[in-house]
């Protein structure tokens, strides 16, 4: 069983590594459709840089995945060598894992009223002046259509699937 776990594991890691590898392809091409879109919209481009705005793989973008993926390939190396210690780590990696992507789930659906409530915050009315549905939409287009329809899709259930193999196979070890 610990076998089928690390498997998971495995796809899981790969899952999260995704997701900066999509973001370094395809990021700036969604950047330049969120800049043409605040064009549209009589917003200047350069608000994005001067708030730290991006669609590309830095920052929490890459460090939350990468970080995501070692845990799980550490809790699938230490289930293939069936050392003393893989259940536990295991259990609290993967409870950690399921947290994040409920977190992730969650702030994909809250996009828009989170990125606006974070403009209205900042009290810039150039931000407040933005069409935030339609900028998160254009950013969205600039990505293929996988990979915001199959790649999401099949990440999440991935995760969420390969959690629960792994939650089943501690239970039943």
């Amino acid at each position: 069983m610990f076998t089928a776990a690390a498997i998971a594991q495995i796809l899981i890691a790969l899952a999260f590594v995704s997701i900066p590898l999509v973001r370094h392809r395809y990021g700036a091409d969604a950047q330049v459709a969120a800049e043409k879109e605040l064009a549209r919209q009589g917003v200047r481009p350069e608000v994005l840089r001067e708030n730290g705005l991006r669609f590309d793989a830095s920052g929490h973008e890459t460090w939350a995945p990468v970080t995501f993926a070692a845990l799980m390939v550490v809790a699938a190396g230490l289930n293939l060598t069936a050392a003393g210690w893989a259940e536990p780590i295991s259990w609290v990696f993967q409870i950690v894992i399921l947290l994040a992507n409920v977190l992730i789930v969650y702030s994909n659906l809250t996009a828009v009223s989170s990125v606006t409530a974070a403009f209205t915050k900042k009290g810039d009315p150039e931000l407040a002046r933005i069409d935030v549905k339609a900028f998160l939409d254009a950013a969205d287009h600039g990505f293929p259509r996988w990979v915001m329809k199959q790649l999401t899709y099949a990440r999440h259930t991935i995760v969420f699937g390969g959690s629960l193999l792994v939650l089943i196979a501690l239970i039943t070890a």
